[in-house]
């Protein structure tokens, strides 16, 4: 007989564990749910506040109209706070019909602050002729004012990011669809371990828990074999912080600006004030790590590293090549040989990864010199593993990670450090 779904799955004593589909189900719908909303929330934003703000700006069509009366209208809130938003009646002619009608801006929004909006009314005199625009598809609609409000742009931030979210999420479920926690973690590993052009083939089968290093030796060096590539590229991560310090701040300033209209406006939200305090201080922290980042990537030139040959193996010796390019005073290089264990481990329900150096040797150390526009530092030295080192090692739950290490003490900069991964084999007779 066919089977339906199953909400249990395998039996293991006298607990079941849930069925994987109807996990994959429920986190589909989760994600679902925030890429709905999102896509929701971005089509009213669009709809009632940006389009409008554009068709007024583009479309609209300027014409002359009379000041009749003014006031300051006022609503209230869900809970009885007051709102108020400057209105002006004008009358004006337009094929022969006359039109009366109150309006200020196409938004049309109500906020906090009685005398903000009764300084804008206070502007327009009764009996005075001013410049209006009007909407030729419907020419009962005119604005005073034009332009865009700058807080209806970062409104879009919350919207695109459920969608970003919702998107993503809904992607990762379909693509991990009924498959267990092992099963998704070995097919991400194959795939990392796949190799097109099988160029490592060999080193593959015989040692299948160490990364391949064809990344690693596809790039010769100008002075030895091969040039070691950078762990993570300096310009990648100043944007990945820049994308982090805009979408923090982005979304921070929304609140910080209805904030600080509600002092200058009289009608404080002291709640709103103090719950935001400690996002701003977030926010200042990623932009002084922005700053920072920024002047170490555009104030020190590049460091490039290059090694007489690749993979290392223990008990070994090997030359090195250092570059340092810049105008800089530097206090002290250093170049490091570092071993990195990192283990992952489940407790209770959480999975917690400890990650710890085991090995730091100091392969070259220079103090007090000067860098000076294109005139790279270089030197060589050499390295060696030690032997009984441990090899590179990569597993689901354990990793071992050799790397050469750049730290450089700068005058009047940032001090810096730039990483370039090693891969350590086994000895050679095993």
């Amino acid at each position: 007989m066919p089977r339906g779904i199953r909400v249990y799955g395998k039996k293991r004593g006298n607990r079941r564990t849930g069925s994987r589909a109807i996990g994959s189900a429920g986190e589909a719908l989760f994600f679902a749910v925030f890429l709905l909303l999102g896509c929701v929330g971005l089509a009213v934003i669009l709809v009632t506040l940006v389009l409008p703000e554009w068709r007024a700006n583009h479309e609209f069509v300027r014409h002359t109209c009379t000041v009749l009366d003014r006031r300051v209208a006022k609503d209230t809130d869900g809970e009885g706070a007051s709102l108020y938003r400057p209105e002006i009646q004008i009358e004006y002619e337009i094929g022969g019909q006359t039109y009366r009608i109150w309006t200020y801006d196409i938004s049309k929004a109500y906020s906090s602050g009685r005398s903000g909006k009764q300084a804008i009314v206070n502007r327009f005199e009764v009996g005075r002729e001013y410049a209006c625009w009007y909407d030729p598809a419907d020419p009962n609609t005119a604005v005073l004012v034009r332009g865009y409000t700058w807080w209806v742009w970062l409104l879009l931030i919350v919207p695109i990011s459920f969608v970003l979210i919702g998107g993503g999420g809904c992607i990762h479920a379909a693509l991990h669809w009924g498959k267990s926690a092992e099963r998704s973690a070995a097919i991400t590993r194959r795939a990392s371990q796949l190799d097109l052009f099988d160029r490592d083939g060999r080193n593959r089968d015989e040692y299948p828990n160490i990364p391949a290093a064809t990344d690693m030796t596809n790039s010769p060096g100008t002075t030895l074999a091969f040039r070691l590539p950078i762990g993570t590229s300096p310009a990648w991560a100043l944007f990945a912080v820049l994308i982090a310090c805009l979408f923090w701040n982005g979304i921070v300033s929304v609140f910080v600006v209805i904030a600080v209209n509600s002092h200058l406006e009289g009608d404080p939200e002291w709640f709103l004030t103090i719950f935001i305090i400690p996002f701003v201080l977030v926010g200042i922290g990623l932009i002084v790590y922005f700053i920072r980042q920024l002047l170490v990537t555009t104030g020190i030139g590049p460091t490039l590293l290059e090694i007489s040959d690749h993979p290392l193996h223990p008990d070994e010796e090997y030359e090195l090549f250092v570059s340092q390019s810049g105008r800089l005073t530097i206090n002290s290089l250093e170049v490091l040989l570092m071993c990195r264990e990192k283990a992952s481990y489940r407790q209770g329900t959480d999975t917690r990864t400890e990650t710890r150096d085991v090995y730091r040797q100091q392969v070259f150390l220079r103090e007090g010199f000067e860098v000076y526009r294109g005139m790279p530092f270089e030197v060589q030295c050499d390295v060696g593993v030690p032997a009984e080192a441990m090899h590179s090692f990569k597993s689901d739950h354990n990793e071992i990670n050799w790397k050469l290490v750049v730290k450089g003490d700068v005058q009047g900069w940032p001090d810096y450090e730039r990483s370039f991964p090693v891969i350590v084999y086994p000895k050679a007779e095993g």
